[in-house]
């Protein structure tokens, strides 16, 4: 049987190449006002709060622009916001996100800029922010968010390093037209070992993911919405270099662990939690950026995301379950 997911998957290429031929010009008017501001507040939840994560672990490895997290209602509640000169930039899939839409709803009262990330054009975020981005995913059933999640994190990407000091961020950005036809490439040769490494996993039921830099944001997606939302398997993502704080003491025999390497500085942390957990014959699942493309490792989780959407795909079909389903999400509001 193929789940809708499946079809998402091949579609991340397309959803890319409409966003920006329909927001491009519009991407270059924003960056030129969060180039001007002190302060940028990225504001999400679940798939949306690792875009966030990744753009500003990049960003930070090679620019200065002025960056905090939260998620919608830590940004609501945190009493020490800084509104001169400052941009608030709202993501969400649905353009509904009832904490993020209440975050937004605080920055508009306390007049910042504000700037919502979504796929809805007629969701309350996207007409509620003083701009809007609109990525062209078309619409998703499936809840991981895939072609959402990559065209999302293209438009963060696309904006943030217009706007930042970085000295080579034209060559980044023009390295970035060629990520459809990665992804192309990456979606064709990824698919039957991910495939084959699901069903060796699928009696499995917690996974580790880790990494550094960019790619915690991709742990962190991988974790809270892949494996447990659509997988329904426990999972807790890491930064590489708090393995041995805590994960190292579960560290065994026939445990799972999910690296990912993009030959980051910091990655000489992940080469030595995986060399450690080799020694403990642990289950170690390793993605490396280079087994799948020769491109700026900034960009990694672009290209990462594939073979792990590949794997948790292929992880919830031998299992029985609907990657894209849900049981309990849609009944919850805040």
């Amino acid at each position: 049987m193929k789940y809708q997911m499946y079809d998402d998957i091949l579609e991340q290429p397309k959803a890319i190449r409409e966003t920006i031929k329909a927001e491009s010009s519009h991407m270059n008017d924003v960056s030129k006002k969060l180039s001007q501001a002190d302060r940028i507040y990225l504001v999400g939840s679940g798939s949306s709060l690792s875009t966030l994560y990744s753009v500003k672990d990049a960003l930070e490895m090679v620019s200065n622009l002025n960056i905090n997290i939260c998620t919608g209602y830590e940004f609501y509640y945190n009493k020490r916001i800084d509104n001169k000169n400052t941009v608030g930039i709202f993501t969400s899939q649905s353009g509904e996100t009832g904490d993020t839409l209440t975050g937004l709803r605080k920055a508009n009262e306390l007049g910042m800029y504000t700037v919502s990330i979504t796929n809805e054009d007629d969701s309350h975020m996207l007409n509620e922010a003083k701009d809007g981005i609109l990525t062209r995913a078309t619409h998703e059933e499936s809840i991981l968010g895939t072609k959402t999640y990559i065209s999302q994190l293209y438009s963060l990407y696309n904006i943030l390093f217009k706007a930042s000091d970085y000295e080579k961020s034209d060559e980044l950005l023009k390295e970035m037209e060629t990520i459809p036809n990665l992804m192309e490439d990456v979606i064709k040769k990824s698919e039957q070992e991910n495939k084959e490494l699901a069903e060796k996993m699928k009696d499995e039921e917690i996974f580790y993911c880790m990494g550094s830099g960019p790619n915690f944001g991709l742990a962190y997606k991988t974790s809270m919405t892949m494996f447990m939302e659509g997988a329904l398997k426990h999972s807790c993502p890491l930064y590489s270099s708090e393995f041995r704080h805590g994960l190292i003491e579960r560290a065994e025999k026939g445990v799972p662990v999910i690296f990912l390497d993009a030959n980051y500085p910091s990655d000489e942390i992940t080469r030595k939690a995986i060399e450690f957990s080799n020694g403990l014959d642990v289950k170690t699942m390793v993605f490396n950026l280079k087994d799948y493309a020769d491109i700026d490792n900034l960009l990694a989780p672009f290209i990462l995301i594939v073979p792990l959407e590949w794997f948790v795909y292929y992880l919830s079909e031998f299992n029985g379950e609907d990657p894209g389903s849900t049981r309990h999400i849609g009944k919850v509001r805040y």
